[in-house]
């Protein structure tokens, strides 16, 4: 799970200030505050390191990526390139990892990895990291460090400064007849492979590589605009990954979880992907019976229906109100990817009525409790939204004390003089915001004076006639 997050000079934000995240963290604020821009960088991580391309610090996107971000000069605070953008995360593991130092007999071993990148522009204004560092850390301190640095370089050289490695808490040994200087990292994390081969003792580099690509392929990205419904699905066994970013694979999903089982407590009556996703909708009031059958024995085709109402007859998918098909994908978003998931959510309330914008909260907190075959999933969610009625339900469950204010981390964006501004809402064990900025969600008090003015202005009228 990612813990925290940290912005310099990326797009709206000049410095966000670290950012802690939840396993459920809500992200409101004003339109083009900047507040897309924090789940974009992570979704720019992640198709950088899925990138075939090694040599590319930052895969800013295309036509087939999960976002397009443009060039260097788009993302960058200001368009200023002279300016490098620099981005810190941190996330816990699910497993102790264990570094061995293979000439001192020493051991670290840690819970925790903490991460920090520098990237700037290169001649062709290219993106081009100068600098990464990772720590692994156990019980909040720093047990081991390993960085890739640029080193200085003279004034009248043309030549790009060499890179080093370097550590604090950790004594590297050079190989005595290779002292050559380091090349260029591959993506915004990598070391080298010279890194290994250098040094006598940091074979244990690739093994941050390989949690930082552990962490992003579990990232998952599910957007605003999802896919309208199909009078028919195709479906061959293929197991998908998660439902995509438009939604288009949750039929899919439903049908590929075959035996999977999911529980909110121990104990507790277990449910089938297909019965949880139509439990939900029923309660959150949009149709009496849901299903996906086939159309015949040994058919790839596959029809979704559902009743509206116990009186009234089947019917498809595409029959019913839009709303449905909408929240389908993020209903089964929630429990069908793997455990210790990141799902990032742009809007789920899109097209829903306020009475389920409402229930999406209590959807999310038990996807934050859910376990599977009796264990817990530890997934994560990262959601922007602008649903009033969403962060009405959040407060009522934390004062039920459904979810602690540890497990929930709600946050209002909104420009300022120095770029996008944060600000985490301080709720207390009641459910109030104590910091409730102005104009949240508009300002309702104003509205019924001016109704209650116009009213009376109206009635003075009628009786002046």
């Amino acid at each position: 799970m990612l813990t925290s997050l940290h912005l310099k000079n990326f797009k709206a934000w000049r410095d966000s200030g670290t950012i802690r995240l939840a396993p459920l963290t809500v992200l409101f604020g004003t339109n083009s505050a900047g507040k897309t821009s924090i789940p974009q960088l992570l979704l720019l991580l992640k198709q950088t390191a899925e990138s075939p391309d090694r040599l590319r610090a930052l895969q800013l996107g295309d036509s087939r990526t999960l976002v397009d971000a443009g060039t260097y000069d788009d993302v960058i605070h200001g368009r200023d390139v002279s300016r490098s953008m620099a981005f810190s995360l941190e996330w816990s593991l699910d497993h102790d990892l264990e570094v061995r130092d293979p000439l001192a007999s020493r051991s670290f071993a840690g819970d925790r990895i903490a991460f920090a990148a520098r990237i700037g522009a290169d001649a062709r204004r290219q993106p081009r990291t100068e600098s990464f560092r990772y720590e692994l850390k156990k019980g909040g301190r720093t047990v081991l460090d390993l960085a890739l640095e640029q080193g200085a370089v003279p004034a009248a050289s043309r030549k790009p400064a060499p890179f080093n490695l370097v550590s604090k808490e950790y004594g590297l040994v050079r190989h005595p007849r290779r002292a050559w200087p380091l090349p260029e990292p591959f993506r915004f994390y990598g070391f080298p492979d010279e890194a290994v081969a250098y040094f006598q003792n940091t074979a244990f580099a690739a093994d941050l590589v390989l949690e930082m690509e552990r962490m992003l392929r579990r990232l998952f990205y599910v957007g605003p605009l999802r896919e309208y419904p199909r009078r028919l699905y195709l479906w061959s066994g293929e197991v998908p990954e998660h439902v995509g970013a438009r939604g288009d694979r949750a039929v899919e999903a439903i049908l590929a979880a075959g035996d999977r089982a999911f529980n909110w407590i121990p104990k507790q009556r277990t449910r089938s992907l297909p019965a949880l996703v139509a439990e939900r909708l029923r309660s959150m009031g949009l149709i009496h019976d849901f299903k996906v059958r086939a159309l015949g024995e040994h058919r790839k085709e596959y029809e979704v229906l559902v009743r509206t109402s116990a009186r009234l007859p089947e019917v498809k998918l595409t029959d019913v109100g839009f709303g449905v098909s909408q929240v389908l994908p993020v209903i089964v978003e929630c429990f069908y990817v793997p455990r210790r998931s990141i799902v990032i959510f742009e809007q789920p309330e899109i097209h829903l009525h306020p009475s389920v914008q409402a229930d999406l909260a209590d959807l999310f907190i038990d996807a934050v409790r859910a376990r599977e075959n009796g264990e817990p999933r530890h997934c994560q969610f990262i959601i922007e939204s602008h649903s009033e009625h969403f962060l009405r339900r959040l407060q009522r469950r934390i004062a039920e004390e459904k979810i602690g204010r540890d497990e929930a981390a709600l946050y209002f964006v909104q420009p300022g003089s120095a770029g996008a501004k944060i600000d985490e809402l301080e709720i207390d064990d009641f459910g109030n915001i104590q910091n409730w900025p102005e104009g949240f969600f508009g300002d309702e008090m104003a509205d019924l004076v001016a109704r209650t003015e116009a009213q009376a202005r109206r009635v003075r009228k009628a009786g002046q006639a």
